[in-house]
């Protein structure tokens, strides 16, 4: 399993699972698809392991090929 999640990738994953968890506990009680945030869970695992298995079927990394030489 090569890493295929860049640094800004796994930033963006790891913000978006956040809000989406928080909107499944703190969002407004009356709404019945609330069930929906707890999916925020997929970009947090994704973004800790570093690997992505969507942008491995369609051949997509956002992760540098080579370290960058300054």
């Amino acid at each position: 399993m090569t890493t295929n999640i860049g640094g800004t990738d796994r930033v963006v994953r790891i913000v978006v699972g956040l809000a989406l968890i928080a909107f499944a506990l703190f969002g407004p009680a009356d709404i019945a698809w609330k069930w929906i945030g707890w999916i925020g869970v997929v970009p947090i695992l994704t973004a800790l392991v570093g690997w992505c298995p969507a942008y491995s079927l369609v051949g997509l990394s956002t992760c540098p090929t080579k370290p960058r030489t300054e």
